[in-house]
């Protein structure tokens, strides 16, 4: 499909990260999401996720993330599933998959100051019912109404 190099060949790349959605610790139906600088340099609104760091699991790795990008505290409620995606960057293709837990905020203040590669660049709290019009993925919008699905069955 890439009529510029038509041989160009890409070497596979598997890669793994974890996140989620982030419940105030005010019992309202909010989430924290993260705003990374686009391409464009304007600000996709995302779910704060990466990769587990040596040992972790998925669950630690999330926490852990959620801590870094957020600056809050956060406990896993319940796993969401996850998706699947492909992108190139350079000469590789990259199959990610990212997995996702709704979480409970159970301390810390919004913040990005704590993020090492400094990603995101804002922080804030977005009521559940504008995920749709908020988040920059289709993937992760999916993903966002299945938040709002659990919370109707609670």
């Amino acid at each position: 499909m890439n009529a510029k190099r038509p041989n160009r060949h890409l070497t596979r790349v598997e890669e793994t990260s974890s996140g989620g959605f982030v419940l105030a610790a005010d019992g309202s139906s909010r989430v924290a999401l993260i705003g990374r600088l686009n391409r464009a340099g304007r600000i996709d609104w995302c779910v704060p996720k990466g990769h587990p760091e040596g040992e972790e699991n998925l669950e630690q790795a999330a926490v852990r993330e959620i801590a870094e990008e957020t600056g809050l505290e956060a406990e896993i409620i319940v796993s969401l599933g996850d998706i699947h995606y492909e992108f190139s960057a350079g000469n590789k293709l990259i199959s990610k998959t990212v997995h996702h837990f709704l979480m409970r905020q159970t301390g810390g203040d919004l913040t990005v100051e704590n993020d090492p590669q400094h990603e995101a660049v804002d922080v804030q709290w977005f009521e559940i019912d504008n995920l749709d019009t908020t988040l920059a993925h289709e993937n992760e919008r999916r993903m966002g109404r299945g938040v709002q699905e659990w919370l109707a069955r609670q």
